[in-house]
């Protein structure tokens, strides 16, 4: 892991999507865009033990913050 992606917690994104798009977006979200560009994440320990549980899918427009974001913390 880069320095530059230790500084970056999920909190420093929201914030600064808020900030900059006026976006509340959720950790679920963050990760989902994270998986989308190749970055490792731990793993989960609190995964659903059914195997057909619903999760809602990050909007283009959120994701696509989310990635400004990713990029202002040098993260892609």
């Amino acid at each position: 892991m880069a320095s530059s992606e230790s500084k970056a917690t999920y909190n420093n994104i929201k914030q600064y999507v808020f900030e900059k798009y006026g976006f509340k977006v959720s950790n679920l979200y963050i990760a989902q865009v994270k998986e989308k560009c190749g970055i490792k994440e731990r793993e989960n320990y609190n995964k659903s033990k059914n195997g057909d549980s619903k999760q809602p899918v990050c909007p283009i427009e959120k994701e696509e913050a989310i990635k400004d974001a990713f990029r202002y913390f040098r993260i892609i």
